[in-house]
């Protein structure tokens, strides 16, 4: 980003923080695309991801004033949206998480054969696949893979242990891999 976006972008930030409901609405408007793909990748349905999507950004309207211009925004909002679909797991955790410590391990080939299914497809159809995982699969599948969690991380993020992580990423792995060869074989039948 050069200097004049950047300055761009502070002006609209520190609008956003004095209350400035056209700037605020700007804002919203830059990465509104971004983050609603985010929300639907945790969330169980599109008015859940609607949901969780205007409490982030109630978050970073109400956080704003301590982003600091290092780093980027985008992350910055990014990190906030992710913790709002966190919050709201955990919020319906009772609903649907069972504590799974299972063993972990892939068999040999999975890395192999999950790259060779994937490529057969485009992003938004391995999305969709995503999708169809249940939501704690999908919720540790898009921290660990999508977002960059460690195992730890999200073990205390979603109050449960590192195993129970690296079991739910396998089974999520071992799912979506499942799916995925559905669909080829749908594609290709």
């Amino acid at each position: 980003m050069d200097r004049e976006d950047q300055d761009k972008l502070e002006r609209l930030v520190n609008e956003c923080v004095k209350g400035n409901r056209q700037a605020q609405k700007e804002l919203y408007k830059m990465y509104y695309g971004k983050m609603m793909s985010v929300c639907y990748r945790y969330a169980n349905s599109t008015d859940e991801a609607k949901d969780v999507l205007q409490d982030g950004f109630v978050k970073v309207f109400q956080h704003l004033k301590s982003y600091n211009f290092k780093g980027s925004l985008e992350g910055w909002v990014r990190r906030i949206i992710v913790n709002t679909a966190i919050d709201c797991y955990r919020k319906n955790k009772g609903v649907y998480f069972v504590e799974d410590e299972d063993n972990y391990i892939l068999d040999a080939n999975y890395s192999e054969s999950a790259e060779s299914i994937y490529s057969n497809f485009g992003v938004e159809v391995i999305m969709e696949a995503i999708q169809e995982l249940t939501p704690v699969y999908r919720t540790v599948f898009n921290l660990y893979v999508l977002e960059g969690y460690s195992h730890k991380e999200i073990a205390d993020e979603l109050e449960i242990n590192e195993g129970t992580s690296k079991s739910n990423l396998a089974k999520a792995k071992r799912n979506l891999r499942q799916i995925l060869e559905k669909k080829n074989a749908q594609k290709h039948g």
